[in-house]
């Protein structure tokens, strides 16, 4: 820069001292040079000019020695830039032989300084402010999913016109769990997963903890992207374990500082990494709960919680089926609720044990049904304990003994009816000889009769009957002790018929009783069974007794065999009330009977079915509600 300096002379005679004086109060720091530009004075501004810059006048004077002074009556400029980095200007004007020097800062350059300070200052601002959004994002994110879908809407923010990919893994495994890209991703570019070496050593990552064959360490990014030039990436490290990566790649044309990018990444991958790790810990103890949960809800016990206040806290499915109330039904209540009125009083002591720590085994009682009913079941019951030890809640685990109950009495019935079974032998031995002897004797009367002349027709007719009697009696007893005999494993070859036949008589008393009448329609032709005669009875009364009681008096239970095929079929037909069929799929079922109280025990079909079933055989029914009900038994015939 050039400029025109005009001299201005002073009227009058001034001294020396004068305009030295006058030099010195000028606030312009300013300095006079010989055209040598060798400094001969300065004033007390430029100075405070230097000190403020935190120069000496030495360093102007050096700056000096090295510039031209200008042609006299000129003047030009020239730049001292400092170590600071500020730029002062020295402006050069020359009269005669003595050059004048003033100071002054480039505020041009300054300016722009600022501009490229406040620029820095406002994306600073921008990223930081983007980081603390993301920040909320990934603390607010329920999943992995969502985390993920956070942190690309913060890399797309951040890093305008770049292609990116987020990928998370396993810590353990190095497996891919979730993977995120913008941009058209390379075929099998997103395995293994490729860490920049660089990023690596900023992060303290552990090379040798990283999972073999799934991570791998370059010296260079890898693009993973078609038309990318450049890359930067960052591993997302959370308490020295890597749970993934950003790579981010640059295309052809885009104006952006890598290095810049890069430092941001790591800040926004740190930040991550600690979100993912926590999202990863979130979801195995949602995982591990929700196991739990299902555990406690699906296993195969009766598994009921309660808290200090006693109130139901868990009662899971198998409870449900047994008792048929709901959770949402049983969930809060007080326990003593549930549990019959006449157990309330055993029920406080345990409970009150549990609450102190003490577990309680097989403790039985008898909880309430949803149709008013009880259920007996045997609990053992455990405390849960807090941190500090103190009783939380008590958890108990048990099982239904309702079918254990009825078959400990039942057991008991058989025992008392295998006495009575006994009894009843010693009973028909008895029995037996005087009958033998009334029979010995009657056809010895009744031959004797016919062999007299004259004899009373209507003598020799009582005298049959009575022979008639008499036989009749010791065949059903033979058959009863025979029947009463515990079975034998070993089948025989038996007839269907007789063993059918032999069923009927048993069931002579039932049939008068209950006032209805028996056909027959047996085959002629069925071959013989290989089978356990008097399980096979068993099963043939049972039936024909089901048949009976569904009768009103004047009913027909109508029996048929014949042979189809390979197997032998009796059909044991009634013309009672017939089945409902909400119960039809259930009478096979233990302890579940239709009879009214005390005249069934609900076992009768469930033994009928496993006999016929260890017979090889099935056992199947057919009803009508108020035609009747029909039972069919199929058996292989024996082998020839």
């Amino acid at each position: 820069m050039k400029s025109e300096v005009r001299a201005v002379r002073p009227s009058g005679n001034l001294a020396p001292d004068a305009f030295q004086a006058f030099f010195d109060a000028l606030d312009e720091p300013a300095a006079v040079c010989d055209v040598a530009l060798r400094i001969a004075a300065v004033n007390a501004a430029m100075r405070r000019f230097c000190a403020a810059h935190d120069i000496s006048v030495d360093v102007v004077a050096e700056a000096l020695s090295s510039a031209v002074a200008p042609e006299d009556g000129q003047s030009h400029e020239i730049d001292l830039v400092l170590q600071s980095g500020t730029s002062l200007v020295l402006t050069l004007s020359r009269r005669a032989e003595t050059v004048a020097v003033r100071a002054r800062v480039d505020t041009e350059v300054i300016s722009g300084r600022l501009v490229v300070a406040e620029r820095a200052l406002l994306e600073q601002a921008r990223t930081e402010g983007v980081l603390l959004d993301l920040g909320r994002s990934v603390a607010e994110a329920g999943g992995e999913e969502e985390l993920v879908a956070a942190v690309a809407r913060g890399v797309k923010e951040l890093f305008p016109g770049r292609a990116f990919c987020i990928r998370i893994v396993d810590a353990r495994t190095g497996g891919l769990t979730s993977l995120y890209a913008e941009g058209r991703l390379k075929e099998g570019a997103h395995e293994p997963l490729v860490l920049f070496q660089r990023s690596v050593e900023k992060t303290n990552l552990t090379p040798t903890a990283l999972p073999q064959g799934r991570v791998t360490i370059s010296e260079e990014v890898p693009l993973l992207f078609h038309g990318s030039t450049r890359a930067v990436s960052a591993p997302l490290v959370a308490s020295s374990q890597l749970f993934g990566a950003i790579n981010m790649e640059y295309p052809e044309g885009l104006d952006a500082d890598p290095a810049h990018d890069e430092r941001v990444l790591l800040q926004l991958a740190s930040q991550v990494a600690v979100a993912v790790k926590n999202a990863k810990l979130i979801d195995e103890l949602t995982f591990v709960r929700k196991y739990l949960e299902e555990l406690l809800e699906k296993a195969n016990a009766l598994i009921l919680v309660v808290n200090r206040d006693k109130q139901v806290v868990v009662f899971n499915q198998a409870l449900s089926a047994l008792t048929g109330l709901t959770k949402e039904q049983v969930l809060g209540r007080d326990l003593s609720s549930l549990v019959a009125d006449s157990e309330q009083l055993r029920l406080a002591p345990v409970l009150a044990a549990a609450m102190r720590g003490e577990s309680v085994n097989n403790f039985e009682t008898r909880l309430l049904t949803r149709d008013g009913g009880e259920v007996r079941v045997s609990f053992a019951t455990s405390s849960m304990l807090t941190q500090p030890g103190e009783v939380e809640g008590v958890i108990a685990i048990g099982q239904d003994v309702t079918v254990v109950k009825e078959l400990e009495k039942r057991i008991i019935h058989a025992e008392k009816l295998a006495s009575i079974g006994q009894l009843a032998a010693s009973v028909v031995h008895e029995i037996n000889n005087p009958m033998t002897a009334v029979a010995t004797y009657a056809d010895a009367l009744l031959q004797r009769s016919r062999m007299t002349p004259g004899a009373n027709p209507a003598d020799q007719e009582k005298l049959k009957k009575i022979l008639e009697s008499s036989h009749r009696i010791l065949r059903f007893t033979r058959d009863l002790v025979s029947y009463a005999r515990p079975a034998q494993d070993r089948p025989e070859r038996v007839s269907l018929n007789a063993v059918v036949d032999m069923a009927v008589g048993f069931c002579e008393h039932v049939v008068s009783q209950a006032r209805v009448s028996v056909q027959r329609e047996y085959a002629s032709d069925v071959p013989p069974l290989a089978a356990v005669r008097a399980n096979l009875v068993q099963v043939f009364v049972n039936l024909i007794t089901n048949a009976c009681h569904a009768m009103q008096p004047g009913g027909l239970v109508s029996l048929s065999t014949l042979q189809e095929g390979p197997e032998a079929v009796v059909r044991v037909r009634d013309t009672g009330t017939g089945i409902d069929p909400r119960n039809l799929s259930r009478i096979f079922e233990p302890f579940f009977t239709t009879k009214p109280e005390g005249r069934g025990t609900g076992l009768g079909l469930s033994i009928c079915q496993g006999i016929v079933e260890n017979h090889g055989g099935r056992l199947t029914v057919e009803s009508t509600l108020g035609q009747g009900t029909t039972f069919t038994v199929r058996l292989p015939l024996a082998a020839d």
